[in-house]
């Protein structure tokens, strides 16, 4: 029997809630024609299927039947998969920060049936507590108000909606948490773009992110601020740049830092490989326990980056777990990835079978957050054995009584959650034993305690295929390619990447969201950029030209569907559902901007074609967002990355061989020049990624007979500002300019 209107939806979150006894209805006319009919106000509840508090919600109140009946009986009650509606999401997201001054999920929002935001929240308990008011309290308040004070109710909620409207034309203020010193702008200084005529009024921008970011670091414990701490992938890559362009050691002792204890941390899954979404200590040792597909997409790609930089095979090593876990746990059959693993699962005593959705088990009727991963000493010992386990459990921080100290809702008594405590010489010595045996060890234990873990019911996966995450995801599965030099990730990213293009696509229009297989949803801007970002990195990694086809083809939509004459891009399509506000973004978050990353796609597209349009697009988004930018830099540092590219000019990496081949990428064929291929063409392209070269543009080309200096199969040729050298045809020679040009990171 439906209970709600939810049942047929594709999202696992709003399938979630198919069976509550509120009467949910999806985002549509459907759900607004209703409540101006029955002259209702609108509960909206936004979440996403792996969103702890959002289950802890769902349990309390959207499952108890008072609590029901009351959002029945007063309101049309609208949930939202902010994953899939991420339009939605910003627009009524940015009406409660307005409101309250802070936002998260789940999000609790009441409107008119016109859609205007009159009051919202995030999380609510069902009853008072915590110095928060309960929801059932709230719930009736509201009802009351919408019957005793209507006018005003409405004139708010219009009032709102025109402050959103505002706003949104002069672009987003910062972040409301950064502090107001770092707002401040001295008297002579001028937003770039406005005023400035010289290179160094623009790399004043560069400085003064980088000298917030130093104000801000943790440089006892690494990461920015104090709890809780997010990874941030995107800002961390920011500063390789800065040390790369001004040599500055201490933003490589920040990037190290933080890198080395998110690795040593909880925050690190130690036995599966991947990262949780963040930190909720300061120490990165008790996380808030989801996976999601953006942050492996993001830190796999600074680990990379940081070993072109330091050499460190530790970072080599750390991205390798993060891309074998997105492939084991993370990838369709048919290509796409997944978007997440939840934070919470069910508890179940050792040797109990899982259930394999994740979401309801025989074993246990409550979830818990982190049970997937947490261990008790007494397990470990029983499964390692006494003296395995005293290794173990000295390297790992493992405790007889548990080993989180700070655990306000109990979820961790007498467990542990697995950091790297100390470091492989220190047990070498403690125990008297050589570095060898302790790392074989250690290997051997965490095999064990892998297998223990899997008998475990596993946490639900989302398992929709989001078409931004997926093009993140893609473009480092490519770039690892080069920098690793393994063909299964150029697999995994040109399956994905086909996968997309065939099957979330309609008339040459991406589609958001692909799930059971059917996709569906318009796309946004952010599923735009981020798609050929992918598609871009994706060719530097084949020499495939039907991805630099597909790049420009998108690039043309997107300039078309979502570009503003002022400059920028809108977040959605200028045909799209029409909601109170249209969004246009530039805050670099958790996630970078779809702007942002629109910004770097324009310059990386010019240099490859030289097709004026998309060098004039990038020039005028800069002019767009420059007063915004130039209020917080560091909150726009993936823009500050496309900025540097722009204004010193990529480098222009030419290769020669017999131009590009039909891809076969599920046999592994067809990929021009393979990785493994002892050409002179592979070998110059595995020096080439040796180094930290992060402003370059890479093509291959047939050999060109006339015009100019004959370039032959095997050469390359390096242009820089306008200028070209000599074709190379010795890897020697090639590694040698390279360094004589300084355009290496030593």
């Amino acid at each position: 029997m439906k209970i709600n209107h939810l049942i047929d939806e594709k999202s696992p979150y709003l399938l979630q809630h198919a069976h509550n006894p509120v009467d949910w209805y999806p985002w549509g006319e459907i759900a607004f024609q209703k409540a101006k009919q029955e002259d209702k106000p609108v509960l909206l509840s936004v979440g996403y299927s792996t969103c702890h508090w959002c289950h802890v919600m769902a349990h309390e109140s959207f499952e108890d039947i008072s609590i029901a009946k009351i959002i029945n009986d007063h309101f049309i009650a609208i949930k939202v998969d902010r994953e899939e509606r991420p339009d939605i999401d910003h627009v009524y997201m940015s009406a409660v920060t307005a409101m309250t001054g802070q936002g998260g999920w789940p999000l609790t929002v009441f409107l008119t049936p016109q859609g205007d935001a009159f009051y919202g929240g995030t999380y609510f308990p069902p009853y008072a507590k915590w110095g928060s008011a309960g929801f059932a309290d709230v719930l009736n308040s509201m009802a009351r108000q919408w019957k005793q004070d209507r006018d005003n109710i409405l004139s708010s909620g219009r009032s709102m909606t025109e402050a959103l409207r505002r706003q949104a034309l002069r672009h987003p203020d910062p972040p409301y948490f950064l502090a107001e010193k770092d707002l401040k702008m001295s008297e002579d200084s001028s937003p770039f773009g406005l005023r400035m005529t010289t290179k160094n009024e623009y790399e004043s921008l560069f400085d003064r992110a980088y000298q917030q970011m130093k104000g801000q670091f943790d440089s006892t414990n690494g990461g920015f601020g104090s709890a809780p701490k997010f990874p941030m992938g995107h800002n961390l890559s920011f500063l390789l740049r800065y040390y790369k362009d001004h040599g500055s050691p201490e933003a490589l002792d920040m990037v190290n830092k933080t890198l080395t204890a998110m690795s040593d941390g909880g925050i690190g899954d130690h036995l599966g490989g991947g990262f949780h979404r963040y930190s909720t200590d300061q120490y990165w040792h008790v996380p808030h326990f989801e996976k999601m597909l953006y942050d492996q997409a993001l830190l796999s790609r600074v680990y990379l980056e940081a070993y072109q930089v330091t050499g460190l095979m530790e970072y080599a090593s750390l991205a390798r777990s993060i891309f074998d876990y997105v492939l084991e746990s993370m990838t369709d059959k048919l290509g796409g990835f997944y978007s997440a693993e939840d934070a919470d699962s069910q508890e179940c005593d050792r040797g109990r079978t899982a259930s394999s959705d994740g979401l309801t088990s025989p074993v246990s009727g409550h979830l818990k957050e982190g049970a997937f991963y947490v261990f008790s000493h007494s397990e470990i010992t029983e499964v390692l054995g006494h003296d395995a386990a005293m290794v173990f459990n000295y390297c790992y921080g493992v405790l007889p009584q548990g080993n989180v100290g700070v655990d306000p809702h109990g979820e961790f008594q007498g467990k542990n959650i697995l950091y790297r405590a100390r470091s492989l010489k220190e047990a070498a010595d403690k125990f008297d034993r050589p570095i060898d045996d302790v790392q074989g060890l250690l290997t051997s234990s965490k095999l064990k305690l892998l297998s223990l873990r899997a008998q475990r019911p596993r946490p639900h996966k989302d398992d929709k295929v989001l078409c931004d995450w997926n093009g993140l995801m893609i473009a480092s599965f490519a770039f690892a390619s080069r920098v690793l030099g393994e063909l299964k990730y150029v697999q995994a990213a040109s399956k994905a990447a086909d996968f997309i293009l065939a099957q979330m696509m309609v008339k040459k229009r991406l589609l958001h969201r692909w799930r059971d297989g059917s996709a569906g949803i318009a796309a946004t801007l952010e599923d735009y950029s981020f798609f050929i970002y992918g598609l871009l990195e994706l060719y530097e990694a084949t020499f495939q030209d039907k991805y630099l086809d597909a790049a420009q083809d998108l690039a043309e939509g997107m300039i078309k569907y979502f570009g503003d004459h002022a400059g920028g891009f809108y977040m959605t399509a200028s045909d799209a559902e029409s909601l109170i506000i249209r969004p246009k973004e530039i805050y670099d978050g958790a996630l970078p901007s779809g702007n942002s990353v629109a910004a770097l796609i324009l310059v990386r597209l010019y240099a490859l074609t030289k097709k004026d349009i998309y060098n004039t697009q990038a020039e005028a988004l800069f002019r767009s967002f420059a007063p915004t930018v130039a209020q917080a830099p560091y909150a726009h540092c993936f823009l500050l990355s496309a900025l540097d590219w722009y204004l010193n000019g990529p480098i222009e990496i030419t290769f020669v061989g017999e131009g590009s081949k039909p891809s076969r990428t599920d046999a592994g064929e067809g990929l021009e020049p393979s990785p493994t291929d002892n050409s002179t063409l592979a070998k110059m392209l595995k020096v080439l990624y040796k180094y930290f070269i992060p402003s370059k543009a890479v093509k291959l080309i047939p050999a060109l007979p006339e015009g100019g200096p004959s370039l032959n199969r095997g050469q390359v040729q390096i242009c820089y500002q306008g200028t070209c050298g000599l074709p190379i045809d010795s890897v020697n020679d090639f590694e040698d300019f390279l360094v004589k040009q300084d355009l290496n990171n030593d």
